[in-house]
């Protein structure tokens, strides 16, 4: 899938290593899904006896040189895994130096979770001989199965002893759970005089849904700017997003800053901060557009790109009630142009518009156009074009809602028989 690419940014390899001043690595621990009731030991013991081909890493570490400013945002759903619970506490200095992450479990509804969570922070810690409250904990996977700690304990010398600053692709490994490709960007830009790089990952595939939507995704940057003004600069990118119309439990997005590049301090909103956002923006931007297009069994990509709102946040309302639409999902994955389906997703989003003001088209990547709807009716249209159009694997959704100024982008995915067949059996 192509990026997007744009200005004053310039796209480059290595991921969450990319920045100066990070390493990364993942390792195999042991970790395996195992049905309720069912002893850690023997779960361990039967993933471990898999043969190497079918193992994948399930235990990430990231580190610091040196502290970094540190911001962070947060699942909102109500129930959450225990690793946030004590991520927030750590990082209430806006500091950190380490991030550990497990996948396969979520650590969520658990009684122990707490405790697990701050055991993975304490071993981390001492292995690397720095404070546990430098340290960030994440977890995905499986809710309301305990964690065993075991495995991850037993894995630490290994996780720590292969830190590179070219590790990246092992640790973004080890998050995955049900993603079937690889989601890291990483970009250089000029800020302060100084050349600046930002980069990361994200999994996602699965449980997604405007709400911040569903993702762990950990970016480092050697800018040096405050974690106040890291935490104005995270954009909402990552909530117009839309696979299947769930929220998990233990989403966050983390964002580490070692000040390795050198450049003057960024404390306040300042043309440097604006260079900061943009960069940002652009590997926020195209992670989410991954993510998207990684749903769980899709085919393909959906954009819905809304204009002539009143407000942006209109906007906004109507570009992700669309993409969240099962039935638009369903529509897009039979290749079957039903604007009418659009347009019921138009009137139930939680917007004010007027809808004899609005146009709907549909296109294609590759330039094709097509006029579905106007002055809020249906029209006649090319069922050959738009044929055309949704066989392609990115699929554009176009909205005029009137003459406003107000415009939004988000992103979805279409809804497949292997969803069904993905979620029907998670757990084994």
């Amino acid at each position: 899938m192509k990026l997007v690419q744009l200005q004053n940014v310039t796209f480059i390899e290595g991921g969450v290593c990319a920045a100066k001043g990070f390493r990364a690595n993942g390792v195999q621990c042991g970790l395996a899904h195992k049905p309720l009731g069912e002893m850690d030991e023997a779960n361990a013991a039967a993933n471990n006896a898999l043969p190497s081909a079918k193992k994948k890493n399930d235990l990430a570490l990231i580190v610091a040189d040196n502290d970094c400013n540190v911001a962070a945002v947060y699942t909102t759903n109500k129930v959450k895994g225990a690793p946030i619970i004590v991520t927030k506490e750590h990082i209430k200095d806006g500091k950190a130096r380490a991030v550990i992450v497990n996948s396969v479990n979520a650590n969520t509804c658990n009684p122990d979770g707490v405790e697990k969570a701050t055991k993975m922070c304490q071993l981390a810690a001492n292995t690397l001989g720095i404070d546990e409250n430098d340290v960030v904990v994440a977890s995905t996977g499986v809710i309301g199965q305990v964690l065993p700690i075991e495995p991850i304990a037993n894995a630490m010398d290994e996780l720590a002893g292969g830190l590179a600053y070219d590790g990246n692709k092992k640790a973004l490994e080890a998050i995955m759970t049900t993603d079937t490709r690889e989601k890291e960007i990483a970009v250089k830009f000029e800020m302060g005089g100084k050349n600046c790089t930002l980069g990361g990952m994200l999994k996602g595939s699965g449980m997604i849904h405007p709400n911040m939507a569903t993702t762990l995704t950990f970016l480092t940057t050697d800018a040096d700017i405050s974690s106040e003004m890291i935490q104005a600069a995270l954009v909402d990118t990552l909530n117009r997003v839309s696979v299947d119309g769930d929220t998990s439990t233990n989403d966050m997005v983390l964002i580490m800053a070692s000040g390795a590049a050198g450049n003057s301090p960024v404390t306040s909103k300042d043309a440097e901060y604006a260079k900061f956002k943009h960069a940002l923006y652009a590997v926020m931007m195209n992670l989410a557009r991954l993510m998207a297009r990684d749903g769980e069994g899709a085919t393909k990509l959906i954009e819905c790109a809304v204009r002539g709102a009143e407000t942006g946040e209109i906007a906004e309302k109507v570009a992700k009630s669309i993409v969240g639409s099962s039935l638009i999902k369903a529509m897009i994955f039979g290749e079957d142009a039903n604007a009418g389906r659009i347009f019921c997703a138009l009137g139930y989003s939680d917007a004010d518009f007027d809808i004899s003001n609005v146009d709907v088209e549909m296109a294609s990547d590759n330039g094709l156009v097509i006029q579905l709807g106007h002055k809020g009716n249906v029209v006649e249209f090319s069922e050959a074009i738009a044929k055309k159009i949704l066989k392609e694997e990115e699929i554009k959704i176009l909205v005029s809602l009137g003459n406003g100024e107000g415009k939004a982008i988000a992103w979805g995915c279409d809804l497949t028989y292997d969803y069904v067949k993905i979620n029907g059996d998670y757990r084994s």
